[in-house]
């Protein structure tokens, strides 16, 4: 059932009562518009059922039917955003391993976890080899994003560094991660070229600009109808103090950021300092495996110190580059990996979907016959061609057999492929004309240019 407005007219049809078809006048503050369906969102009604005893029984019909079939419209699927959104309002700590492609997402997806972080340092390392030092592009992480996305169903959050530019820029990149599929953007305050977290070299954009970002990042969401979570991060910790931490951290969740991140924090003092402000809001941590600033405490202390969200950063390209690298060290002195060091062959074909690839195979396989019958159209004599067979042979002018071979009637355009002489012959008509013959009609006997007989017959 469809609910169009026509001249600020609505007309309902009911199913199943092609007779039934009520027309009324919609009042001016309605907030319907041209074009609008039932089928594309919900309604909001200017009124309650009952607020004006004025109301027409026929306007009052047309009301009742649009929330009845409001309420029983079947729900619209969760979001990638709504889906992490109501991850974050479960209690405890939710950990969110960094994927930095479609295969890792995957896994992290096939190992139990309900969401999934997108690493800038993992990205550029497995896409370029290069280091996370501002090298990789807006374009390629949303293209690299795009496949992490729409290889998994758990919600994935995407790095977005900087915004790539200033607030016009991050307003494009927040409108491109929304459209890659992505349920957050963490965005950070940093200057370009930027740095990796934890390393040297890192400067922070004035707190007015910083804010900005955020601001700019809130209204691109708006813009798009979308409610992408909005990721907060902050690297002032570690290019001027704590204080200032803390300071654009709630900056930021005033200017309407969804979650908290400050990098770098160096003791589990600040990082309950840091989770003592904005307390509404969700903190996040960065646990950097293999020797980061930030103390590794495990999940249940995160969640008495009082964050909601964290994320490991290198555990899978780390773990990838050493075993990497012994396989390869066991392969050049002549050894491939040992049983148990790897999945085996049929585990390998699981996990990249080889048994889902081949169910939706069956699932839409048909044989050869009604294929190609439905190629040349079902109905007439030459759709019964497929119980034939085309005998195709050549004898040269020495008289000694070059060729003789059986194929299906159908396969009229390989034909051509073996006998190129046969090249312009209407071969369909010939077949359509001898539909009703029976076996060893002969279709064709000729001589070609260079004095060879070839013979098709009908069988």
């Amino acid at each position: 059932m469809n609910l169009q407005v026509l001249s600020r007219y609505c007309t309902v049809s009911l199913p199943h009562t092609s007779s039934f078809n009520l027309s009324t006048k919609i009042p001016p503050s309605s907030n319907l518009t041209f074009g609008s369906s039932l089928h594309q969102r919900p309604l909001s009604l200017p009124y309650k059922l009952n607020h004006t005893p004025s109301a027409s029984p026929a306007k009052m019909g047309v009301l009742q039917l649009v929330a009845a079939y409001s309420r029983g419209r079947e729900p619209a699927p969760e979001s990638p955003a709504k889906a992490l959104r109501r991850i974050l309002d479960l209690p405890g700590v939710h950990q969110a391993p960094a994927c930095f492609d479609a295969l890792s997402a995957k896994l992290v997806e096939r190992a139990g976890f309900q969401c999934c972080f997108t690493s800038g340092f993992s990205i550029s390392a497995a896409r370029l080899g290069l280091p996370d030092t501002g090298l990789i592009s807006y374009g390629e992480m949303v293209d690299q994003g795009q496949q992490i996305t729409q290889a998994v169903s758990i919600p994935v959050i995407g790095d977005g560094d900087n915004g790539y530019g200033n607030a016009v820029n991050v307003k494009r990149t927040v409108k491109g991660y929304i459209k890659a599929g992505f349920a957050g953007i963490m965005l950070e305050d940093q200057l370009s070229p930027k740095a990796c977290g934890h390393t040297k070299g890192r400067k922070v954009v004035s707190r007015e600009e910083a804010v900005i970002r955020i601001r700019a990042a809130v209204d691109a969401r708006k813009e798009s109808g979308s409610d992408i979570v909005i990721v907060a991060r902050t690297d002032s910790r570690q290019a001027v103090s704590l204080d200032e931490a803390l300071w654009r951290s709630r900056a930021f969740a005033d200017a309407g950021a969804d979650v908290l991140f400050i990098d770098a924090l160096t003791s589990k003092e600040e990082m309950k300092a840091f989770c003592g402000i904005s307390s509404p809001v969700p903190k996040m941590a960065n646990m950097l495996e293999g020797g980061g600033k930030t103390p590794i405490l495990n999940p249940l202390e995160l969640e008495d110190v009082g964050y909601k969200l964290v994320v490991y950063p290198l555990s899978l390209i780390g773990v990838s580059i050493q075993a990497m690298q012994e396989a390869l060290a066991g392969i050049r002195g002549g050894r491939i990996p040992p049983p148990g060091s790897m999945p085996s062959f049929k585990e390998i074909k699981e996990i990249v979907g080889f048994n889902n690839y081949y169910d939706e195979e069956k699932r839409y396989s048909a044989s050869i016959t009604p294929q190609s019958s439905e190629r040349y159209g079902s109905r007439g004599s030459f759709s019964g061609i497929w119980s034939r067979t085309l005998r195709v042979k050549i004898t040269g002018r020495d008289g000694f057999e070059k060729l003789d071979v059986r194929i299906p009637a159908g396969f009229l355009d390989g034909i051509t492929n073996i006998v190129p002489a046969l090249g312009g012959v209407n071969i369909k008509e010939l077949l359509n004309e001898a539909a009703d013959e029976m076996g060893g009609k002969v279709l064709l006997d000729f001589n070609d240019t260079i004095g060879d007989r070839i013979q098709v017959f009908l069988e």
